[in-house]
């Protein structure tokens, strides 16, 4: 019931939108600011990301002080036990990301949670063999060292004070951690943390304080990585993995490094999208539907209309079935990307669209490209900023599912990640998001599971016009793709494009899901009729976005989906 009424609420704010301005957008969840913009899924998270804006920090500044408030005010979500990727664009024009995704621990094997042949699927979803080793912190210190303005203390001040002061829970906070009570009491550490000793539920307006986690971020803000990788931090990771039959040493945490890599970039009538290259697979997938749909006029076809969304779900469903097959660890994996996002792939890909008739996932594989080989060796919030210089970051980080593991690092204060279930742990069985994945992303000691995060930030004539990213496991994907199509195809503000009804398919399994509302009902049956298999879903991804306008002017939405914010000045 309150989804449902949530989201009636996001349609009648979509209906409503179309009536008014969209340079003096102030509707709540969107804003719109001269100098700079913050969005984020919570509103202490995006008030730390505008101080330090405030104080002469920059976009990556910013970044860094929202993903370490994240770590406080958004246990399910935000994190220091998890990991991400960071894409920036520099007012000069020049785009890099950063891959701070976890890794597999050096003890783990490939069919590590099979037992007597079958796959154990609670094996890499809940305790301690479910967890990756952590890369946030080095990943944040890395992006303020190399880009940032200030100091990494400084930066840290608002989430230090949040955890040691505490901060009131709004209701949905409270809600979650209810909700998931049962999963902490089966650990110590978490029960200790994220449930009340006497038993009783948490409520809307409690005081919520994290003295342990509180003395965590201090030793980093004053060690730097050291105060997390080593010293009492390590100690205490490698000790609750110990206790709980867990993989990761101070061996893994030593040898951690998160890594520069190149944006993969996608281009769309005059737009430029800088998207996060693999491990994260929505670059290639989302630049592969961008060329499947070259020749096609979204336009014209209209939008959400029975034809339209059925080219989109049939570009989907080639790009998901590559995906399952192709994409995993650059760094383990030889992934023929040149050939994915050629044009003749693509057009060769597009040869089976009937605009008659969906084409059945079981009849549909990977494309062919015969030399390819491989070589050996999804709980998500995004959040979007612009600074006053016109530099833009664009972050999504994870534990994967809500509050990761459940498992807490006793003395530490934080939740660690179930990311190895993002791994391939039996070719050909479902993910918990449903993907069915291969070889390419089978576990490997040290390895980095494939991820669905896609950061992205568009620019026109080599100015940032929009930042972009959705949490959601692989409707990540396609939620990020569809606000950049609703803004560049559809002239969407902000609030319109985050706000307007989605859709999703990722090939397996074979089934079209879509948002409440979000489909007409004739629509719906000329979908049918072209023999797609149709399922509702409460929601289909939520995300952030800034959008830039002619005036510069940053325009800030946070999907009414979830409950996030947006600051600027």
């Amino acid at each position: 019931m309150k989804l449902l009424i949530r989201f009636l609420f996001v349609v009648i704010l979509f209906l409503y939108s179309g009536l008014q301005n969209p340079a003096i957008s102030q509707v709540g969840w969107t804003k719109a600011y001269e100098n700079a913009a913050v969005v984020t899924a919570e509103s202490h998270a995006s008030k730390a990301g505008k101080q330090i804006l405030s104080e002469g920090g920059n976009a990556v500044d910013a970044a860094v002080a929202v993903q370490f408030a994240l770590a406080v005010t958004l246990p399910r979500a935000g994190n220091i036990g998890g990991g991400g990727f960071m894409v920036i664009q520099k007012a000069d024009g020049t785009s890099i990301s950063l891959d701070f995704r976890e890794k597999a621990p050096l003890k783990s094997s490939r069919d590590m949670y099979i037992r007597n042949g079958e796959l154990v699927p609670e094996l890499s979803r809940e305790g301690a063999l479910a967890v990756g080793v952590p890369g946030v912190v080095d990943g944040m210190i890395k992006a303020l060292e190399r880009y940032g303005n200030l100091p990494l203390e400084t930066v840290m001040k608002p989430a230090i004070k949040l955890a040691s002061e505490g901060y009131r829970l709004s209701w949905v906070q409270a809600e979650d951690l209810n909700a998931h009570a049962e999963d902490f009491r089966n650990y110590d550490s978490s029960s200790g943390y994220f449930t009340k000793p006497s038993g009783e539920q948490f409520e809307e307006g409690d005081l919520f304080v994290q003295k342990d986690l509180a003395k965590t971020l201090r030793r980093i803000s004053t060690m730097g990585r050291k105060g997390f990788y080593s010293g009492k931090t390590a100690d205490l990771i490698v000790g609750e993995m110990q206790k709980l039959g867990g993989l990761i040493t101070y061996k893994d945490l030593n040898e951690y490094e998160s890594v520069w890599r190149k944006t993969v970039k996608a281009h769309y009538q005059d737009y430029e999208l800088a998207i996060m290259p693999p491990p994260s697979s929505g670059s290639i997938a989302i630049a592969q539907i961008m060329k499947m749909l070259d020749s096609y006029d979204l336009k014209e076809l209209g939008f959400n209309s029975a034809d339209y969304i059925h080219l989109i779900t049939e570009t989907m469903r080639r790009a998901f079935a590559d995906r399952a097959y192709f994409l995993g660890d650059p760094d383990f994996v030889d992934i023929p990307g040149d050939t994915l996002l050629s044009d003749a792939y693509n057009e060769n890909r597009m040869e089976t669209f009937n605009w008659d008739a969906s084409t059945p996932s079981r009849e549909l594989d990977h494309g062919d490209i015969p030399t390819f080989q491989y070589s050996e060796s999804s709980e998500t919030t995004h959040f979007s900023i612009v600074d006053a210089e016109g530099s833009a970051v664009a972050v999504t980080t994870t534990l994967n599912g809500s509050f990761g593991s459940h498992v807490s690092v006793g003395g530490a204060g934080f939740l660690l990640n179930n990311e190895m279930d993002d791994f391939t742990a039996k070719p050909g069985e479902p993910n918990m998001f449903g993907l069915i994945q291969g070889e390419a992303n089978a576990v490997q000691p040290g390895k980095r599971m494939l991820s669905s995060m896609s950061p992205t930030i568009v620019t026109k004539d080599g100015k940032v016009r929009m930042v972009l990213g959705a949490a959601g496991g692989p409707r990540i994907i396609t939620a990020t793709f569809m606000s950049f199509l609703n803004m560049a195809v559809f002239g969407m503000n902000a609030r319109e494009a985050i706000s307007a009804p989605r859709f999703h398919h990722q090939w397996m399994p074979d089934k079209l899901y879509y948002e409440a509302f979000g489909i007409s009902p004739d629509t719906r049956e000329l979908l049918e009729a072209k023999g797609h298999e149709l399922e509702m879903r409460p929601t289909v991804g939520r995300g952030h976005i800034i959008y830039v306008d002619e005036n510069n002017r940053r325009h800030g939405a946070a999907d009414p989906r979830g409950n996030g914010t947006v600051e600027g000045y």
